[in-house]
């Protein structure tokens, strides 16, 4: 299972101490972690209107203009499954971070041993809620989480399921992948179905995803697609 983890503190020194016990405890559990830094909440707030796929957000409470506090409540808005955990310094905000579902708290100075006890409890957490599509390749089965596919494409007797971390080619029909996707996907051509979690801008005759693929779509579908990402999001 693949991990985005976003780690929020203003303090310099303590970011970078938090982001080094996330990376050994990633290689210890032999995980797939792509970890991000960010100075400020605003600073991921601005990341977070692009891209809402984290899987744990390690908050420092205390920063300047908005808090770690206000910054999960705003995210929890529309996310309920990514996990919080806040560190800090200070036990006075404890009740609050009920209010957002937040795993745990740390007190600052983290201490690795605890660190690493919360986010393999947020891991098993993320395994139990997550909805995945079984691809078989190759002779090959494996569990691919719907929120990591980019698009799904036809190919005769074939699908070629286009992933973050790459490509699977399974004997499928569409309409038989369809079924097993959730809300977010949506049938943007004949052959062709788009993760709209993963849709950056929408084009008349295609749509450009976060990654730089562009997935066609059939005429006079923008617009409806448009208003799809609008409800969902």
């Amino acid at each position: 299972m693949s991990l985005k983890i976003a780690v929020v503190d203003d303090n310099e020194i303590d970011r970078e101490y938090v982001s080094a016990l996330v990376k050994s405890w990633a290689e210890g559990r032999e995980n797939d972690v792509k970890l991000v830094t960010f100075p400020s909440a605003e600073a991921f707030l601005f990341e977070y209107e692009d891209d809402k796929g984290w899987d744990f957000l390690l908050l420092d409470i205390e920063m300047a203009e908005m808090n770690g506090v206000e910054l999960a409540k705003t995210v929890r808005r529309d996310n309920e499954v990514v996990q919080m955990v806040f560190i800090t310094g200070f036990p006075d905000f404890v009740a609050e971070g009920y209010d957002v579902s937040a795993l745990h708290y740390l007190m600052k100075p983290v201490s690795p041993e605890k660190l690493e006890g919360v986010l393999d409890k947020g891991y098993a957490a993320l395994q139990k809620n997550e909805k995945q599509l079984l691809v078989t390749f190759d002779r090959n089965t494996e569990l691919v989480p719907l929120r990591r596919i980019n698009y799904i494409e036809a190919q005769k007797q074939y699908v070629l399921i286009h992933t973050q971390n790459g490509e699977y080619r399974m004997k499928a029909s569409l309409g038989d992948v369809e079924g097993q996707l959730d809300e977010y996907f949506f049938k943007c051509q004949r052959s062709f179905v788009v993760n709209l979690r993963e849709v950056l801008r929408i084009n008349p005759d295609h749509v450009v995803l976060k990654n730089g693929d562009q997935v066609p779509i059939s005429r006079g579908m923008a617009q409806t697609i448009g208003k799809e990402i609008i409800r969902l999001f």
